[in-house]
């Protein structure tokens, strides 16, 4: 980012330079204070304005880089780990559609801003359209991850419990690189070989559990607006199978589906 003139450039220019840029690369630039400064003496209203907007905005990407920063070093502070998964399902309580998990190995070799991946937090946390961002960047820079799911079939003959721990352990025992540490969301996996531990609310606190969050939420979200396709009456687009009024209330009209569990449903089915 070169040092321009802004006092030679009118407010639509400025902002064009501005918008030519991501965040990340605007304030990484050791000249965007002085581009800041500049903005904030210039005369015009409009423009100091853009300026104390972006320093605005650079205050909540530095918070943003602290935040998520404590999240990989939480997880660094188990030990000399260096390969560490992170674990977590979504699916436990719908009436429709699989229970899914994601395992995610971060790379923690270099915590600089660069390197870290912003944004990582609880995936119910998170909009739509950043969940879907970040699940590629994730997939992309992820040292290895793996998905796993269950289906309702199996849901109902083995229970929600079991199945909610066998796709944990299938997705961290599928893994391409093997694990030295395995953390999840909320309890430990039962039968897991090799040395796990469990974080309560770690969606929100460990950097790889949030992003196995994020991973295993917009997998399953994908799979419930395919089959909102196949059974358009029951709004999975929307709902993903949660037991929604309108949901309730179109299995009442209709029935239920193959994708249906019908353990959930008992209360209704009678």
């Amino acid at each position: 980012m070169e040092f321009i003139e802004i006092s030679n450039l009118s407010y639509k220019d400025i902002n064009i330079y501005i918008s030519s840029f991501s965040e990340e690369e605007l304030f990484s630039k050791e000249n965007f204070p002085f581009i800041v400064d500049k903005l904030k003496k210039d005369e015009r209203k409009n423009v100091i304005k853009l300026g104390i907007s972006l320093e605005n905005k650079y205050k909540r990407y530095l918070e943003e880089i602290s935040r998520v920063k404590k999240m990989y070093e939480l997880d660094r502070s188990y030990g000399s780990y260096k390969l560490i998964a992170g674990v977590d399902e979504v699916g436990r309580g719908p009436l429709a559609g699989p229970i899914v998990a994601a395992a995610v190995i971060l790379k923690y070799d270099d915590l600089t801003s660069s390197s870290l991946i912003l944004g990582l937090n609880d995936s119910k946390k998170l909009s739509f359209k950043k969940r879907e961002e970040l699940y590629d960047i994730i997939i992309n820079r992820a040292e290895a991850y793996y998905i796993s799911e269950l289906d309702n079939n199996e849901i109902d003959e083995k229970g929600i419990s079991f199945c909610n721990n066998k796709v944990f352990l299938e997705a961290c025992s599928n893994l391409n690189v093997k694990p030295e540490l395995v953390l999840t969301d909320g309890y430990a996996i039962k039968g897991y070989n090799g040395t796990t531990d469990y974080i309560v609310k770690g969606d929100a606190k460990s950097a790889c559990i949030a992003a196995a969050s994020i991973v295993a939420k917009v997998y399953r979200d994908r799979l419930m607006q395919g089959y909102s396709k196949v059974y358009p009456q029951y709004g999975f687009d929307k709902n993903v199978g949660y037991g929604t009024k309108e949901h309730i209330e179109a299995i009442r009209k209709y029935g239920i589906t193959p994708i249906h569990r019908k353990s959930f449903l008992r209360t209704l089915l009678d």
